[in-house]
């Protein structure tokens, strides 16, 4: 049964496909993810293939999929079309190709993708969302070629970054957090927005050293005064990098890199550490513990 493929087998399986037909070519990225969708479908699953890939007024969710209507055959995927950013339209195409693959036999109904049941790490909802993830990860960011981008022990610019989100035709932070999930530098991507953490994502080897910050179901926590973040004067179009002495974003120097959207109306700071890791002693181990699963269960969910 196909449900039992995993996410990342089935990224690795069309990984592999699109290899094969384009090699080393400038086609080969970023993924046309409509049209491998409807062709891939109709090659593997010719009963029961993806039909359909459309924009439209979805205004509670991103995207869906469906079965399609009584008389027809296949499943459409749709996404928002009030989505202005490519990079998330095609991500979210891409989580919908991963539902069908993955989940289309256990919601023969199909399935909408919003914000409903995720409080639940647990919940079932919260769970295929993650392997949806996985799976268009896996997919548009291919880990083999990403490392030929960027060398993982490399200390990269968001404008790096952002190269490899336009060659991948993702967003900045999608192509940030896959980044994050194989360096082997001490990293922390921190997104604010009015002087506050909306959310933040460490590095395995920041998270060893337990440089990270807890923002689910915790207090506002205020960006550091003296940070590039806090300093939007100091940017020159929208971007800037400044090097900080210890007690700013941790209590050891770092260097902030910073990009301030006004499109979408946050901030992006890419923090990287020193080589060197540095743990601090008094911290108690059953909070470390607690902190470490809990950041990396969603490390593994946010791309």
């Amino acid at each position: 049964m196909t449900e039992n493929f995993s996410p990342q087998r089935w990224a690795n399986t069309l990984t592999q496909l699109l290899n094969s037909v384009h090699g080393a070519a400038a086609e080969r990225f970023p993924v046309q993810v409509p049209e491998l969708a409807k062709e891939y479908s109709r090659q593997r699953f010719p009963d029961d293939p993806v039909s359909l890939v459309a924009g439209d007024s979805l205004p509670t969710f991103d995207g869906a999929l469906y079965k399609a209507p009584p008389g027809k055959k296949g499943w459409g995927i749709i996404y928002n079309n009030a989505i202005a950013s490519p990079g998330r339209i095609n991500f979210t195409i891409a989580h919908e190709f991963g539902h069908y693959l993955l989940h289309r036999l256990r919601y023969p109904d199909g399935i909408e993708c919003g914000q409903q049941d995720i409080t639940r790490w647990d919940s079932e909802y919260r769970q295929i969302e993650i392997q949806a993830n996985e799976f268009a990860a896996g997919l548009l960011m291919p880990l083999d070629d990403f490392r030929r981008q960027i060398d993982g022990r490399a200390k990269p610019t968001l404008i790096d970054i952002g190269a490899c989100a336009e060659r991948y035709g993702v967003s900045l932070i999608a192509a940030a957090l896959r980044w994050l999930q194989y360096t082997e530098r001490r990293s922390v991507l921190v997104v604010s927005r009015d002087g506050f953490v909306l959310w933040a994502r460490s590095s395995s080897a920041a998270l060893r050293s337990h440089a990270f910050f807890k923002t689910a179901g915790r207090p506002p926590i205020p960006v550091p005064a003296s940070s590039l973040a806090a300093q939007p004067e100091l940017l020159e179009k929208s971007r800037g990098e400044l090097s900080h002495d210890g007690g700013v974003w941790f209590s050891e120097p770092c260097e902030e890199i910073v990009l301030a959207s006004d499109q979408y109306d946050f901030t992006v700071s890419l923090v990287h550490l020193e080589t060197v890791i540095r743990v601090n002693r008094s911290d108690e181990p059953e909070e470390d513990k607690d902190a470490f699963d809990f950041m990396t269960r969603h490390l593994r969910g946010a791309s």
